[in-house]
């Protein structure tokens, strides 16, 4: 730089301000996000309700409380079950039973053999 110290002063301010844009940007775009996923899962519980009896729903959360990983992969289910259409009425719990055990991974087996 030419050595002067206001130029060197400015400089520094301006980077300052650059970095302090540049978080508040990130931090408006993670605020959407946020707002984003928020706005779907209310969507996704909305649907949810509509779909399930009180039975099914409170099997399904105790398997998401139990499984959350499994839990949530039942909720996708019942979801595009509904949002295609291929839903009659509601689901009670009987077929929330149907659709657990026809969701549940195979368990694997061990055969001991003894010699």
């Amino acid at each position: 730089m030419s050595g002067n110290p206001d130029e060197e002063e400015l400089e520094e301010l301006r980077q300052k301000k650059m970095e302090q844009l540049k978080d508040r940007q990130g931090g408006e775009q993670g605020e959407a996000r946020e707002a984003q996923r928020q706005q779907a899962e209310a969507q996704k519980e909305a649907m949810l309700k509509q779909a399930l009896t009180d039975g099914a729903r409170k099997r399904l959360n105790t398997v998401k409380m139990s499984k959350p990983e499994f839990g949530e992969k039942v909720e996708q289910q019942v979801v595009a079950l509904a949002q295609s259409g291929r839903l009659q009425g509601r689901i009670d719990e009987e077929k929330m039973k149907d659709i657990l055990e026809e969701m549940k991974p195979d368990s694997q087996s061990f055969d001991i053999r003894r010699r």
